[in-house]
């Protein structure tokens, strides 16, 4: 009985040690995202978009962060490799949305990764990077 005992105790310490030994601890990627901005009122709202649901309501990660001393730096941790785009507003009121006047126009400055500015919102394909094993960093203008 006392063999079975150390025997199925083994058994199991054996087990436990080979599915630790198993687990992968891998660290994802770092994106880090610095925002110039020219008063450090209100905040700076941040989205982390894959291409299916770019400039939609669901972003990959989204993130809001405070201005100090005319930047705002905003760090997303565990990213997956694969490609993405960022859209940033500055939300100057703090009322957590971008505003627009009566005829759409956006009233608070906003941006997208790659530095995209153009006279409508920006398209996947000029604003997507790729993150492939390696931190990213990158400042976006408003």
């Amino acid at each position: 009985m006392k063999t079975i005992i150390i025997s199925l105790t083994l058994s199991i310490v054996s087990f436990i040690a080979n599915a630790q030994a198993n687990i992968k601890t891998t660290k994802g990627n770092t994106i880090t995202v610095t925002v110039p901005v020219n008063t450090d009122e209100g905040k700076v709202g941040l989205a982390l978009y894959e291409e299916h649901n770019f400039m939609k309501d669901d972003p990959f990660r989204g993130a809001r962060a405070e201005i100090k001393n005319g930047k705002s730096i905003i760090t997303f941790e565990n990213i997956p490799d694969g490609e993405y785009a960022i859209t940033i507003y500055h939300d100057k009121n703090n009322n957590n949305q971008m505003d627009f006047s009566l005829n759409k126009m956006p009233l608070e400055n906003y941006g997208a990764s790659n530095n995209v500015m153009s006279f409508g919102p920006p398209m996947w394909s000029d604003a997507k990077f790729a993150v492939n094993g390696e931190d990213v960093a990158m400042e976006i203008r408003l």
